[in-house]
């Protein structure tokens, strides 16, 4: 089948550079795997280092009149393209289940969410704000405007690869600055079809340009060198993130990192189990697991431990594991075989570190890259497993029984991205919430995701923010003008 007959997505597969779909310079192709079947589905360009200066070159030539467009028409081109992609959320949604492999429960929702990010930076558009004081001094006036930053690079991950391209599209056109996107060259048709939704809903030619890659270091690195390029928007690995902000040192380039996360769920014994239990599945479970704000670690007090991992296996057991088009998944398959591989491999350590597996704890014979939802009970504090960013079905379950213990093991981490707490007591849970090193706090709730809140971390989860208005000032450089009248 055809990835149309597949998703009824018709959808681009060569570059778009200056308005232009086009081959590209070199003559390679990148296949698309659906990680259900391990088939590729269709091939698209393989972009070379050539092409991504062509790329900046077209976003550069761009950046005069898509930065003077007033914030009106720049506000109604978004909300165009948030209808477009609301008309389109079913194609979209399927095309996430066929490259990605999530299934269309999950793919529905981060459909409608990415779209969102259009809809929220449509209004944005027309609120930069800006400020005009008095220097205390009484010489001058103060006016500090906000401009475009310039020509950005937005390199986005294969796990949200709707959302993660939209809340970095958003807040750059609404700023007035044209974009190179370079998406995860295992989600790639994703992109590709959310440009062309773009075009319809009449961005200019090279104020949006998708450059996909196999050779992603050499191009992004040839972009970040290029001195027209003011902005890196990266969301993807800590281990990654540390490469690009070295590199971005070279031409000091402004940068807005989201990177990896290892959240800690923590359950005290006043919590509504239930209720924990309904939290826990979805912020473990969403997206299989393959997000950087999944729960990785579960803390939670010995009282009720028993209670909730019985009925958070049993939840996790009734789950369907199955091809992500497949309208009865709830499960789909891991992105590919390294990371299925990663998964067993850390399951293993945690067993052999006196973990208890009590469900699942293995892959299903069957092709495609699956891997059954698996809790492993009573592990020690000092586990391996929970060190590393799981990025997978696997929920680790460690016992405490102070308040300080859960707080102090929870911040053991260089990560500090997302955080859970669950807890009967207001005043405890905003207490440990303030306590917690993490730049989201979900209170008894699993999920924080919003168009309209600051998304990103602290420590080594990250610089800046996404969504809100503050992913709309990432965009802009603030200028101050000293005058008098």
């Amino acid at each position: 089948m055809t990835v149309q007959e597949l998703t009824g997505a018709d959808v681009p597969t060569g570059l778009l550079i200056g308005g232009q779909w086009t081959g590209g310079r070199g003559d390679g192709t990148i296949p698309v795997v659906d990680p259900s079947t391990e088939d590729a589905i269709t091939e698209v360009a393989d972009g070379t280092v050539e092409d991504a200066l062509d790329a900046v070159g077209a976003a550069y030539d761009a950046l005069p009149g898509w930065a003077a467009t007033p914030p009106r028409r720049r506000a109604e081109v978004l909300r165009r393209a948030f209808e477009l992609m609301t008309a389109n959320a079913e194609p979209l949604a399927r095309l996430m289940s066929a490259e990605n492999g999530k299934s269309l429960r999950d793919a529905r929702g981060e459909a409608a969410y990415s779209a969102e990010f259009f809809r929220w930076y449509a209004e944005e558009a027309v609120r930069m704000d800006g400020v005009l004081t008095t220097a205390p001094s009484g010489a001058n006036r103060i006016l500090v405007t906000r401009q475009p930053v310039g020509v950005s690079v937005l390199v986005t991950p294969w796990n949200f690869p709707a959302a993660m391209a939209t809340r970095k599209i958003g807040p750059a056109l609404a700023a007035g600055c044209p974009v190179v996107l370079k998406p995860a060259s295992e989600t790639p048709l994703t992109a590709l079809y959310i440009a062309s939704l773009l075009a319809e809903a009449g961005v200019p030619d090279g104020v949006v340009n998708v450059l996909t890659s196999k050779k992603s270091g050499a191009v992004v690195s040839a972009m970040l060198n290029d001195p027209r390029v003011r902005k890196l928007s990266f969301t993807g690995s800590t281990e990654v993130g540390r490469i690009l902000l070295r590199e971005a040192a070279e031409t000091v380039v402004n940068c807005s990192m989201e990177l990896g996360g290892n959240a800690p769920f923590i359950i005290f014994e006043d919590a509504d189990i239930p209720a924990a239990v309904d939290g826990a599945l979805l912020a473990k479970m969403r997206n299989g697991g393959e997000a950087c704000t999944a729960a990785n670690r579960f803390y939670v007090h010995e009282a009720v431990a028993d209670e909730f991992s019985r009925e958070f296996s049993a939840r996790l057991e009734a789950l369907v594991v199955g091809p992500g088009l497949d309208e009865s998944t709830d499960v789909g398959p891991l992105v590919n075989e390294p990371t299925r591989s990663k998964v067993a491999e850390l399951v293993a350590s945690a067993a052999d570190d006196g973990g208890k597996v009590v469900t699942g704890g293995r892959a299903p014979d069957r092709r495609g890259y699956y891997y059954q939802p698996t809790v492993v009970d009573q592990v020690p504090a000092d586990a391996s497993v929970l060190n590393t960013e799981i990025f997978g079905p696997v929920a680790p379950i460690v016992r405490f029984t102070s308040e300080a213990d859960a707080v102090t093991w929870a911040n053991d981490t260089e990560y500090g991205l997302v955080s859970y707490v669950y807890t009967g007591d207001l005043a405890r849970g905003l207490r440990v919430s303030e306590a917690l090193e993490a730049g989201m706090i979900g209170l008894n709730r699993g999920l924080v995701s919003d168009p309209a809140a600051p998304f990103g971390g602290v420590k080594q989860s990250g610089i800046g923010r996404e969504g809100a208005h503050e992913g709309l000032l990432e965009f802009t450089e603030t200028k101050y003008i000293a005058t008098n009248w």
